[in-house]
């Protein structure tokens, strides 16, 4: 059985709410542990209330990204992470930006989550933090070292956020990343709240027929209709918060909105 399908126990309509942590430990806006935790459960309940199928907890705040953490963002998302996974029985995953899989396979080998995000695996691209080089060997080998292989690794291809500098074309990289042991592909949108082009998608789908496709940013009740005709799930977030886009917020919704259960509610009765 395909991971995806042991972990959601479902090969379609899966709904993955993310949960998004505030600047941690170390950054001036770090709000401390207790506001961190408080607000990752209420966003956690919000998810379990609405019906959401899964939960990925990532850093979305500490800003400026690097391409590895330090040990106090690792320490902290293990420390609020241990919270959730205890909070809840749904399937948990867990994504550290801007691509340290060494942490987040850390983390999720010792709270036993079934699967990480890898915003760059196969591909090369070009951030407002550096150059990234996707780099799947060490990825499978870093799991492979620490007894981790039964943590799936999703992975973005022609990521979000960034400027591709491979050469591939986004069908190319879909191939690539199965190729090279992906569990299932992350497509995005190009900025957080844009949803995936629907042309990409259906090439994707067309390219790597059953595989899991996962939509990355932008889903909503509107579109999730037509981008679940093509992906396998979505990961979910900025659209079921509360309030309005911030004008200059990076992330487009501030730390302190919470995510309404409504709003889940809402998204799974559209599927």
């Amino acid at each position: 059985m395909h991971k995806f399908k042991k972990i959601f126990n479902k090969e379609n309509g899966v709904v993955i709410g993310a949960v998004h942590f505030p600047p941690l430990l170390g950054f001036s806006e770090f709000p401390g542990f207790e506001i961190a935790r408080e607000n990752a459960l209420k966003d956690l309940g919000a998810f379990e209330r609405g019906g959401a199928d899964a939960i990925i907890f990532e850093n979305n705040y500490d800003i400026p990204h690097t391409e590895f953490v330090g040990p106090e963002i690792g320490a902290s998302m293990l420390l609020l992470g241990a919270e959730i996974k205890k909070a809840t029985t749904l399937p948990v995953g867990i994504s550290v930006l801007w691509n340290d899989y060494e942490t987040a396979l850390s983390v999720a080998k010792v709270l036993d989550l079934q699967f990480i995000r890898v915003p760059v695996f196969i591909d090369t691209v070009k951030t407002s933090y550096g150059i990234i080089e996707g780099n799947f060997e060490e990825i499978i080998k870093f799991r492979k070292q620490i007894q981790a292989e039964h943590v799936a690794l999703f992975t973005d291809i022609h990521v979000k956020h960034a400027e591709i500098l491979s050469p591939h074309t986004i069908t190319e990289s879909a191939q690539l990343a199965i190729k090279e042991g992906s569990d299932g592909l992350i497509i995005t949108g190009k900025w957080t709240g844009d949803a995936p082009d629907i042309a990409e998608l259906k090439d994707v789908r067309d390219a790597v027929a059953h595989f899991p496709i996962i939509c990355g940013s932008g889903v909503d009740s509107k579109n999730i209709h037509k981008l679940f005709e093509y992906a396998s799930g979505g990961i979910v977030s900025t659209s079921l918060k509360e309030g309005v886009a911030k004008q200059g917020e990076v992330n487009v919704k501030g730390y302190e909105q919470r995510t309404e259960e409504e709003k889940v509610a809402e998204l799974m009765a559209s599927i």
